[in-house]
């Protein structure tokens, strides 16, 4: 007998148009597989639904009949059927309050919840992940959002022909109007009051590589950040990149003692930022790093403010927040922000904040769902890495034990509650249901 297996419809907000199995993918497993699949209904969606049902698919609103759900974002709690096996991004391993109903609601109805941001392997390393994307699309969006600021300063840049991600057919054509300005600054130059434009990248994982993958489209030169102090408005070079390790972000609060980066990521009550020596030369920063409240932050609320009262604003004109954890490592970044209204402006002077690109302070974008704007190619990548362990996901057994579930080690890893219980991994998470 054929198991049923479910792919829902995302419903979090408009821009969310991705989907964990793609067409393509569901055509191999109804070949090789005692498979078949149902698939929510979703104009919108970026594969359409004649594209799933030319691959076999059924297109049912309802999906009470299968056994495992794939989905993206967060499920609705009244959505939520007892006894399904469920896979989506469940933001709850940080004990988020928000979502604490939901993790009680699939508790209470013996729910199995696997999270794919614990897919991860030997080395702790994530295996599914949408995070290459997320950086592609920030950066885009902080180009955007840059070309908007320099020009309300009265600053004409080739950054200004550079739209938001999602109003691309596909990351292919943002990349193609990136390269397009990065000829026009190889031509025309950068404003000498603007130099050196400088862009900043917090970490060096796939998020931060996505972001990358997009700036090398611009002429620039790669600095290490002990060069940055030295930087001149010189005019053979346009643009400078520098990449922050966490060995340049933060040092031990003991002088005595050297840096180890396993040291920091076990102990980091042991360290404090070093950060602030680099922001006054930076023009941009891109933030694309794991952060919560026991590491030290990137930029707090009264560096700014500090600067601001003395008469000396720092030159930054951009921060694109791709990590968007809301007064997090970028303390400023109060609220995440969507795609149609991505950008907002914070008053270090007033700790306020603006909507939009104009007025005094510092501009950020925080959209909190950026592969969402090039949602076809973020599927197809996610897909492909799910890809060999869906087999395992579909055909297992849950009327099992948690300790018997005939599961790869790395799915079994990401296993959050199974049969009412939180799994021993995941057992801390009881302290923040009791108080949410």
């Amino acid at each position: 007998m054929k198991k049923i297996i479910g792919i829902r419809r995302e419903d979090k907000n408009i821009w969310e148009r991705r989907a964990a199995i793609i067409p393509e993918q569901i055509i191999k497993f109804r070949e090789e597989l005692p498979l078949e699949f149902y698939c929510q209904p979703y104009p919108t969606r970026a594969f359409s639904d004649q594209e799933y049902e030319r691959a076999g698919a059924r297109i049912e609103e309802d999906l009470t009949p299968c056994s495992v759900i794939f989905g993206i974002k967060e499920i609705p709690i009244p959505l939520l059927h007892p006894g399904k096996t469920y896979l989506y991004f469940s933001h709850t391993i940080k004990g988020q309050k928000y979502n604490m109903p939901m993790l009680r609601h699939l508790l209470e109805s013996r729910s199995t919840l696997i999270d794919y941001e614990l897919i991860k392997d030997a080395r702790g390393r994530r295996l599914v992940f949408f995070g290459r994307f997320a950086g592609m699309a920030g950066m885009v969006d902080t180009l955007h959002a840059l070309g908007l600021r320099l020009r309300s300063q009265g600053f004409e840049t080739p950054f200004t022909g550079i739209r938001m991600a999602y109003e691309y057919r596909d990351i292919a054509e943002a990349k193609a109007a990136v390269e397009t300005a990065g000829r026009r600054i190889a031509e025309q130059g950068i404003p000498e009051p603007l130099r050196p434009l400088v862009i900043g990248f917090s970490g060096y994982g796939h998020v931060s590589k996505g972001a990358q993958e997009v700036f090398d489209l611009l002429p620039h030169q790669e600095v290490e950040p002990q060069e940055l102090a030295g930087l001149t408005p010189r005019r053979d070079t346009i643009l400078h990149k520098v990449v922050f390790a966490e060995r340049d972000m933060v040092k031990p609060v003991d002088p005595a003692q050297a840096f180890d980066l396993n040291d920091y990521f076990e102990h980091p009550e042991g360290y404090h930022s070093q950060f602030e020596a680099h922001l006054p030369h930076l023009s941009v920063l891109v933030n694309g790093i794991y952060w919560d409240k026991r590491y030290p932050r990137l930029l707090t609320k009264r560096y700014l403010k500090e600067r601001w009262s003395e008469g000396r604003p720092i030159k930054m004109q951009v921060i694109g927040d791709i990590s968007c954890d809301i007064n997090g490592s970028i303390e400023c970044t109060e609220k995440a922000t969507e795609s149609d209204n991505p950008i907002f402006v914070y008053h270090p002077g007033t700790d306020t904040i603006r909507d939009g690109h104009e007025g005094e302070g510092v501009v950020i974008m925080a959209v909190d769902n950026l592969p969402a704007e090039i949602p076809r190619d973020a599927s197809q990548a996610f897909s492909q890495s799910l890809h060999p362990f869906v087999p395992a996901i579909c055909l297992a057994d849950y009327s099992q034990p948690f300790g018997q579930l005939n599961l790869p080690t790395e799915i079994k890893n990401a296993v959050i509650c199974h049969q009412g219980q939180l799994t021993p991994s995941y057992s801390y998470l009881e302290e923040h249901l009791n108080k949410a």
